[in-house]
């Protein structure tokens, strides 16, 4: 049990407090945001304050999701070098300002982290395991900062 990987994927499911879709609002660069998904997704537009504006004002998480799958052109060019920093700063921040998360994800102890989805290669294991599971990656690196 304790070396068996911990999947997570859909918010209501045992673990989806780890998916950037839960509904824990952050504090962050002197916003309130709904979720981490929305501070990812509007850090895309940092320098098109519409389109940031639009992210952080959207109603879900999906919503701020398929906002970007629509104006791809806007998204920044240095986008692909920063991704990743980014989502640790978001994921950082929810488990920081949420005791009961932070408590949840020092839980786990050492035990992998699995973004568990046939939806995404990068960020999930591709259902599969073939994908590079980079959220749950970034959230081992969380949980190993908090333990500090």
């Amino acid at each position: 049990m304790a070396n068996t990987p911990i999947h997570f994927y859909h918010h209501h499911e045992p673990f989806g407090e780890f998916s950037n879709f839960y509904p824990a609002s952050i504090e962050l660069d002197g916003y309130v945001w709904p979720t981490t998904e929305h501070y990812f997704q509007a850090q895309k537009y940092i320098s098109d304050e519409t389109h940031f504006k639009n992210v952080l004002q959207s109603a879900t998480p999906r919503e701020a999701y398929n906002y970007v799958r629509t104006y791809k052109s806007a998204v920044r060019s240095d986008w692909e070098n920063v991704k990743d920093d980014i989502m640790f700063i978001a994921c950082l921040a929810k488990f920081q300002q949420h005791p009961k998360l932070k408590e949840l994800l020092l839980s786990t102890q050492d035990r992998t982290l699995v973004e568990h989805t046939t939806n995404d290669f990068y960020w999930g294991d591709g259902g599969d395991g073939s994908g590079k599971n980079q959220l749950g990656i970034t959230l081992m690196k969380v949980r190993d900062y908090l333990k500090k």
